[in-house]
């Protein structure tokens, strides 16, 4: 199956969003366990940045969900 250029960005997103809120974190308390701003993570969950994350970044973030980085790749949102 091929996929438009977006359609990682877009499940990556939904993810980081999904696992946020499973874990009862508001996007400031994720960008500090990440150590990234939380701008940062807003950008990423409002579609406003396009293809702007790095893979050094997104392991930051799984590591402050306490989850495996290819669960942000789960596309069974």
């Amino acid at each position: 199956m091929k996929h438009v250029d977006d359609y990682y960005f877009d499940v990556i997103r939904k993810n980081i969003k999904k696992y946020r809120k499973l874990k009862n974190l508001t996007q400031q308390e994720l960008a500090d366990k990440a150590g990234l701003t939380m701008n940062y993570i807003s950008k990423i969950e409002s579609l406003k940045m396009q293809r702007g994350f790095t893979i050094p970044s997104l392991t930051r973030i799984a590591d402050a969900l306490e989850i495996d980085i290819k669960e942000l790749f789960n596309e069974d949102i």
